[in-house]
């Protein structure tokens, strides 16, 4: 598996040099500066790909090109949308660059209610608390309809927790959850998101899937034509939020968007954090079963709780086994280079790393600090390697 690192452009507080230093030799990246739905021009995606490789490494992954709003309602500008995200297709293409990951959630991209939480160790890691959440939903937002989306006890536990917070909670809480993210299309003021909302309002998952093939449909053949792959990436968390549609949270979600184009241009990205925030998701079996068309890994650890609530964990340490995961991805990734099937090792990389020592002094994206993703690729490095050289050494015992 190829060791990379997310990096989001010349303005990003970790610079290049350092991301070499971390261990990684491939960068995954985007315009951010063109984040709106608008087409890359070739000449700003060439300038992205000599900054890689000024500094020592190629560009992996593209991840994300947006996919605007207009896409995922189906109406509007929807076909202009779709024809700039072939347009940037071609830029990407052109320049060599041959896998994109990207999302279908409508409004919000990861969400999170907390992006300080204390660990015992003293550190910090991002957290979904999905009483605050309810909390936010029912009576800060107060979203036309949010309490058909709740049972009665977590309507309770949510007006309880609501009266404890303080003011400078609450608009903590606000703020965390519609600020808006590295990956978000846009940022948001509580107006703004209700209007958002409003848009999607009686979108049920079938609907929101139906506008999934319909844009699949128009970019796969395009892929196919550029020697592209395409690797969706789960929902996260992979349940609804603010009574929107959620298609890409289950095996059974995944099954269905690659069966419904069966070719290895149509592809996953096996985010474990996502994947694993639900119980009911078996990862070794989706690896298993996806494990051709697994063309980009989020090597992401969280710890489940109660609630629907969930922390980012540490990359060897949450509530799925890392380790299994990793060695039956590397099983895979052996045999199709064997078999003549692979021509370069799949991507990988560590997620949302926990913020460390001196990483609260060094400004960063939430989730995208310094040492905490270093410790995380250092680990699942060192079982990479430990893996692999169990399959080369101890072959019946692996």
């Amino acid at each position: 598996m190829k060791a990379t690192w997310r990096w989001f452009g010349p303005q990003d507080t970790i610079g290049l040099d350092h991301v070499r230093q971390a261990g990684a030799t491939g960068v995954v990246t985007a315009l951010h500066h063109l984040y709106g739905g608008e087409p890359w021009p070739l000449h700003e995606v060439l300038k992205r790909k000599a900054e890689v490789e000024a500094g020592g490494l190629v560009w992996s992954v593209v991840e994300s090109i947006p996919v605007h709003k207009s896409i995922k309602l189906g109406s509007g500008p929807c076909k202009q949308f779709i024809g700039w995200w072939k347009d940037s297709l071609a830029s990407i293409a052109k320049a060599g660059i041959k896998l994109v990951c990207y999302n279908f959630m409508p409004v919000a991209d990861w969400t999170r209610t907390d992006l300080k939480w204390r660990l015992p160790n003293g550190g910090y890691a991002l957290r979904f608390d999905g009483i605050d959440f309810a909390a936010y939903d029912l009576f800060i937002l107060e979203r036309r309809g949010a309490s058909d989306d709740y049972s009665e006890n977590q309507i309770a536990s949510a007006r309880e927790r609501f009266e404890c917070m303080t003011e400078g909670r609450r608009d903590d809480l606000e703020h965390t959850i519609i600020s808006g993210l590295p990956a978000a299309e846009a940022s948001y003021s509580r107006e703004t998101l209700r209007r958002s909302l409003s848009e999607f309002e009686g979108m049920s998952p079938s609907d929101l899937r139906a506008n999934l093939m319909t844009f699949l449909g128009e970019v796969v053949p395009v892929v196919e034509e550029y020697g592209i792959r395409l690797a969706i990436h789960p929902d996260d968390p992979p349940w609804s939020l603010f009574g929107l549609p959620r298609i890409v949270s289950t095996a059974e979600d995944a099954r269905a968007i690659l069966d419904r184009y069966n070719t290895s241009s149509n592809g996953l990205t096996f985010c474990v954090g996502s994947y694993g925030a639900r119980a009911d998701n078996d990862l070794e079996s989706m690896v298993g079963e996806f494990a051709l068309r697994i063309y980009f890994a989020h090597l992401r650890q969280v710890k489940r709780e109660a609630e629907k609530s969930f922390h980012e964990a540490e990359h060897l340490a949450g509530s799925s086994d890392m380790v299994a995961i990793v060695r039956a991805l590397l099983l895979e990734e052996r045999r199709r280079r064997e078999a003549g099937e692979l021509e370069s090792e799949i991507p990988m990389r560590p997620d949302h790393g926990q913020l460390l020592a001196t990483d609260s002094e060094r400004p960063s994206n939430p989730g995208y600090s310094m040492i905490g993703r270093l410790k995380g690729l250092a680990e699942l490095r060192g079982v990479i390697h430990g893996l692999e050289y169990a399959m080369e050494n101890i072959k019946e015992k692996v």
